[in-house]
């Protein structure tokens, strides 16, 4: 038998057995001379893929009946908004959505999935003075590679103003988001717990197609008789599996007894990366449940368990994984750990025990996968496809179409994971990532070894995050359902 590589989606769609009169999309069409073909696209597909389909009046599927009558009121609909993205927002979203999200070019927004953004380099935190309307910035890392990597700056610095504005909560999204690919950043010092802007500059320019590795750091060191490995691990990108694992692998050769896994700075990304970094972790055994899949009420009553499934994997793009088999997981965690690094966390809890290590993570527990208009298709995106999307329609919508439990059915952490151990990072005193020193790694490193030391814990200028660098990368908070499988027909 022939076997195909192919997202489970499209699998489970077209074996669907309980319900043969369920149909792909709506078969409803609009009036031919109306120029509403970007939100008749957006409709059917969210009308069919949409989490929260039942939510929405608008969204039913008793919504609009075809009819003479009924395809002039689906029409008039189309046509209440002319900007496609009016329509997404105030026709389609659910109000408590606050994720989902679309890109005018396809290609654009696969490119962002793939780790490949325009950028300067810089990630950063953006932080808002107590009791104020201004806001400063603070460097988290820089991208290798990268002009900003070229510039006289590094983690640490901070900012209180671009191209000689202070930064404030009414123009900061045009200053470093939506405006010039080139900004002036202006600095500032801490001294004595006080931001105080200083007279220098760093200029950044932003360059088309920087991709970003997200192993960004990968090392081991002995202390007090632990060998323990250390990886920060900054998007959850399939792009970079093999880097991952040779990462892992190295690690594995090194002889580490215990893992720091460094997800603060992770916005989530991949679901299939996700499934093999924990396999790396814990181990290969494909017929053990890592998440279960669930679906707005009409997909989710089509589908039996096992199409419901994903399991642990033990390839990585076709080698054997030689997995650490670790039954405990150190993970560091910020406000800005969001969907794929939280699902890692929830799916291997039934498994191991993880010790969760900084602050509160975002609170993100939907996945998404990005729908383009090809019909034939029920609308999913294949890269094999491409000649396929409409040519007069080059839209791509990315909207949460559904929740990933746990093995022990556990998916409720809207509010984000509680750490087993709080500390928030501390703008006065943030350390060198990777450096045994630095606060979070230094935390970890005594709960592995047992040893306390003398080490102060103390923040006393906590970094509570309003937005980052990354809400520009359309990955952000994002979970990117692309588990694949060697399916037989």
């Amino acid at each position: 038998m022939k076997k195909i590589l192919l997202l489970l989606v499209i699998a489970v769609i077209f074996s669907c057995s309980k319900d043969e009169d369920l149909t792909l999309t709506k078969t409803i069409d609009p009036d031919g001379s109306a120029d509403v073909e970007v939100q008749d696209f957006m409709w059917k597909a969210m009308n069919f893929w949409y989490f929260w389909q039942a939510n929405v009046d608008d969204l039913g599927d008793e919504r609009f009946v075809n009819t003479k009558e009924g395809r002039a009121e689906y029409t008039a609909f189309l046509d209440s908004e002319e900007n496609p993205v009016a329509f997404f927002e105030n026709k389609l979203q659910y109000i408590e959505d606050r994720f989902s999200f679309y890109n005018e070019d396809y290609r654009e927004l696969t490119n962002s999935l793939a780790g490949i953004s325009k950028s300067n380099g810089l990630e950063f935190g953006l932080v808002r003075f107590q009791d104020s309307e201004e806001l400063f910035g603070i460097v988290r890392y820089i991208i290798p590679n990268s002009n900003a990597a070229t510039a006289d700056i590094l983690r640490g610095d901070l900012f209180t103003g671009v191209d000689g504005q202070t930064l404030t909560l009414s123009n900061y999204e045009e200053l470093l988001f939506t405006g010039s690919d080139s900004y002036t950043l202006n600095m500032a010092d801490f001294v004595t717990g006080n931001i105080v802007p200083n007279e220098e500059e760093v200029t950044l320019t932003k360059a088309e197609a920087l991709a970003e590795n997200p192993v960004y750091i990968s090392k081991s060191f002995e202390i007090g008789g632990e060998n323990i490995g250390y990886i920060m691990y900054n998007q959850f990108t399939n792009e970079y599996d093999d880097e991952l694992y040779a990462a892992i692998e190295a690690l594995k050769s090194a002889g580490i007894t215990n893992l720091v896994m460094d997800l603060r700075y992770n916005p989530g990304g991949s679901v299939n990366t996700t499934r093999l970094l924990a396999s790396m972790i814990y181990g290969t055994n494909t017929s053990e449940v890592f998440l279960r899949k669930r679906y707005n009420d009409k997909l989710q009553n089509q589908f039996n368990d096992s199409q419901l499934e994903v399991y642990f994997a033990d390839k990585v793009n076709g080698k054997t994984i030689n997995s650490l088999g670790f039954s405990k997981l150190y993970v560091l965690t910020s406000s800005s750990s969001a969907s794929a690094s939280e699902l890692l966390i929830n799916s291997l809890e039934p498994y191991i025990d993880v010790i969760q290590i900084g602050d509160v993570t975002r609170g993100k527990n939907e996945f998404s996968t990005t729908l383009v208009d090809d019909r034939d298709n029920s609308y999913l995106y294949t890269p094999s496809r491409v000649n396929k999307i409409n040519p007069n329609n080059q839209w791509a919508i990315q909207p949460l179409i559904g929740r990933n439990e746990n093995a022990e059915g556990f998916s409720d952490f809207i509010s984000g994971l509680q750490p087993d151990i709080f500390l928030k990072e501390d703008y006065g005193n943030l350390g060198i990532l990777g450096e045994q020193n630095e606060p979070l790694l230094a935390r970890a490193i005594e709960a592995i070894t047992g040893q306390t030391g003398k080490r102060d814990f103390t923040v006393l200028n906590p970094i509570e995050v309003f937005i980052s660098s990354k809400v520009g990368n359309p990955i952000n908070d994002k979970m990117i359902d692309d588990t694949v499988y060697d399916l037989e027909f």
